[in-house]
């Protein structure tokens, strides 16, 4: 999905790309002819791949032109170095039938001086197995299913069914200068990813009017199940100072997203002069569970910077997890909102069990830093045995208000604790509009104060 922004705070509209149709046609019989076709048998085959591409091409060519599935079988622990594209912007057949691809070790990638192309594309028909394998160096430029220069899916494009287990996907990019998504992976279909490391991947808007770049390691048209998996270290860019937004530096899901026993780190989201938001973004249902976010940043020097660790405009669910040390920054006098999570106007969080700690929401230069641990910048908040604690609001010459939770909506802690957080004013909780309910919760040994204004949180002293 494509986003536009008419202005860094203004709202952001979905505009559906265009999909490929797969269409069928049928011959006529002759009136009264009785005609009996042969059924091709379906089959599953092996087929041993030698070291080299032509070998790989061919045999997913012979692949898709038979019926059943089919495991190509890689050479163990050999690159596959791809010089030319095969077809269009992919540097392999396209996916278009049943495929497990065995790597056995095997590295699938892009020659440095090779033109810009993906490496693997999954057609709607398509079902895309990959197991044991890296693929990395592809690079999307302007072409996301031909949909007026979109780009999508650097490492691997997806509108059919992708499993990837127990592999690799690094280093690829996908760049356009009206709207790219899904720097590793772009799923449009349904996707699965187990035991999967997606790192040093990009997404990047290159353009010079206000657009937006999303999903540095993953972007899903969903569903998406990610299981077990690490990713780190991938990035989000837009041009500077063009009211741009950056958002979703690890994954971004625009369908419902299931993201379990995974740790999200490192990831940075920089737009400057626009929006920069979330490294984990929702923009449908997402459901978080046993799951460690941290060291992730969002920059917006002279914009916006929202919800370092995770952002959401939706429903989305997070339990047995772990935010800390995430930053939200805004230099030279932007705002900063939710070092941690960010609740928009529109989402409702639910959170159990789960530590915000350590985090920061940082503007100099006369800024506005609000919601250390967590901003609700208007949408509801449920909290339920949760941690809140050691995070940070500063705004050197500014406004710095609510270390551990700066509300404008509706929230209700429950059996939580808000601890030892630091900010200008509401050093536990600052309370701009809405509702805050303690339920059983302690707030204590907040700087320079536990709540703010006074009396605006019933049950908070100091």
């Amino acid at each position: 999905m494509a986003w536009q922004n008419s202005r860094a705070t203004g709202p952001i509209t979905r505009v559906q790309r265009a999909r490929p149709e797969r269409w069928l046609a049928v011959a006529g019989l002759a009136a009264g002819a009785v005609v009996a076709l042969p059924v091709p048998l379906a089959h599953a085959a092996t087929l041993p791949v030698t070291c080299s591409v032509p070998a790989l091409v061919a045999a997913i060519n012979t692949a898709n032109s038979q019926p059943g599935a089919d495991t190509l079988s890689l050479a163990g622990g050999c690159t596959y170095t791809l010089t030319a594209a095969d077809n269009a912007a992919n540097g392999l057949p396209v996916i278009s039938s049943n495929i497990t691809i065995s790597g056995n070790g095997a590295t699938i990638t892009r020659a440095a001086s090779a033109p810009a192309f993906r490496i693997l594309f999954v057609a709607g028909t398509g079902t895309l197995t990959l197991n044991n394998a890296t693929i990395s160096g592809g690079r999307a430029e302007s072409d996301c299913q031909n949909f007026q220069g979109i780009s999508c899916g650097g490492g691997i494009a997806s509108l059919g069914t992708l499993t990837v287990n127990n592999s690799r996907v690094r280093d690829n990019t996908a760049t356009s200068d009206v709207f790219a998504q899904g720097g590793g992976i772009d799923s449009a279909g349904t996707g699965t990813l187990n035991n999967v490391e997606l790192s040093g991947n990009t997404a990047s808007y290159t353009g010079a009017d206000p657009s937006a770049a999303a999903g540095g390691g993953v972007a899903n048209d969903g569903p998406l199940t990610v299981n077990n998996s690490r990713l780190h270290h991938n990035t989000v860019t837009v041009t500077d100072d063009t009211d741009s937004v950056a958002f979703g530096a690890a994954l971004v899901g625009f369908a419902q997203t299931t993201v379990r026993n995974s740790t999200i780190s490192d990831n940075q989201t920089t737009a400057k002069g626009g929006i920069a938001r979330g490294t984990l973004a929702d923009a449908s249902t997402m459901t978080v569970s046993a799951t460690i976010v941290r060291n992730n940043t969002v920059s917006a020097p002279g914009g916006l910077a929202a919800g370092a660790g995770a952002a959401t405009n939706f429903p989305m669910t997070m339990t047995s997890s772990v935010i800390t040390g995430n930053t939200a920054s805004a230099p030279d006098g932007g705002t900063a909102l939710s070092g941690g999570i960010h609740i928009a106007a529109s989402g409702t969080l639910t959170l159990g069990s789960t530590t915000v700690r350590g985090n920061t929401a940082s503007a100099t230069g006369g800024g506005t830093a609000q919601g250390g641990g967590i901003g609700n910048a208007g949408g509801t908040l449920t909290a339920n045995q949760v941690n809140i604690g050691n995070n940070t609001a500063t705004a050197p010459g500014g406004t710095a208000q609510g270390g551990g939770l700066y509300n404008a909506g509706t929230t209700n802690l429950n059996q939580s604790a808000v601890t030892t957080n630091r900010a200008g004013d509401g050093g536990g909780i600052f309370e701009a509009a809405g509702t805050v309910t303690l339920n059983n919760t302690a707030v204590r040994a907040n700087t320079p104060n536990n709540c703010a204004p006074p009396n605006a949180v019933p049950g908070c002293s100091g």
